[in-house]
């Protein structure tokens, strides 16, 4: 009888390389964002580093929930609804950033949709790079 296990040459998705290579590509995903969409505005390099936390902490503990709760609207509309989900999480995430006190600003739900697509396209360019897991047989 033959056993099938999964291995990834991406190593532990919590190592830190790993963790520091995500925050980079939000960091930079927020940035082209700030650059290009009308209404997303980040006053300085910190307000776009406490921004880019942030985002991560918002989109690590809400995003499964998120999708989750809406996974029916996911598969009905093909896996657009997840832009939504973004753009929702952006919003949320230039609330706290304004809360605390960083020139970190989303204006409305338009410029965080378009934001939310910037963002995932800039996301796409480093998971090229990146092998995806391979099946073993044994």
């Amino acid at each position: 009888m033959r056993q099938f296990s999964i291995s990834s040459d991406r190593g532990d998705p919590w190592a830190p390389s790993t963790l520091a290579l995500r925050f980079m590509v939000n960091l930079a995903g927020l940035w082209v964002a700030s650059k290009i969409v009308p209404g997303i505005e980040i006053g300085d390099m910190p307000s776009l580093l406490a921004g880019t936390a942030i985002f991560a902490i918002v989109n690590v503990l809400l995003k499964p929930l998120a999708t989750f709760v809406s996974c029916c609207l996911i598969v009905f509309t093909f896996g657009l609804f997840v832009l939504v989900i973004n753009a929702l999480l952006l919003v949320l995430t230039s609330a706290i950033a304004g809360r605390l006190n960083f020139a970190f600003h989303v204006d409305g739900f338009g410029a965080a949709f378009l934001g939310g697509l910037v963002i995932s396209l800039v996301s796409i360019v480093p998971s090229l790079f990146v092998r995806p897991p391979r099946v073993r047989r044994g």
